[in-house]
């Protein structure tokens, strides 16, 4: 009798083993499942947090947008006023040109460049041996950080 009740010992501690080998696996898999969702979750935090940084810079960047958009008709008045040699005007519109260019306002380069109508705005055309290049800029372009606030005003080659 001992033999039998030595072989139920036996036989009840391999299923105790299993089931103890059936619980780890099933706390391993949840412990897995925890893992990913919470590496996913860590990823989507680390990514929004780039996107709120991209978004803040953008609107940093382009704040002033309006107030250099205002400004450059009188940045225009100054080009007029430059036309009639004015020493005094030259010196105020170079200091302002300088305070602009600061605050990441770039002028568009377009006499003999070829018409990109993301920068130039076609007003006119002329005749010439190279089509579709600017001939001549009636009104200056301007460029903020990178993002176009006037196109130039144009005439190409026809």
């Amino acid at each position: 009798m001992s033999k039998i009740k030595y072989v139920s010992e036996e036989d009840s501690g391999i299923d105790k083993i299993k089931k103890i080998k059936k619980r780890l696996k099933s706390c391993e898999k949840e412990r897995s499942e925890y893992l990913d969702g919470w590496q996913r979750a860590k990823a989507d935090l680390i990514n929004f947090k780039k996107e709120q940084e991209k978004k803040n810079s953008d609107i940093f960047k382009f704040a002033n947008e309006n107030f250099v958009s205002e400004i450059l008709p009188v940045l225009d008045s100054f080009e007029l006023a430059l036309k009639h040699k004015n020493e005094g005007i030259k010196q105020l519109y170079s200091q302002f040109l300088n305070i602009l260019k600061n605050n990441g306002l770039e002028e568009i380069k377009c006499v003999g460049e070829k018409f990109d109508p993301f920068l130039h705005e076609s007003v006119g055309e002329i005749k010439g041996k190279k089509k579709g290049f600017v001939a001549e800029e009636v009104q200056k372009g301007y460029v903020l950080n990178k993002k176009v606030i006037r196109p130039s005003k144009v005439k190409i080659i026809n």
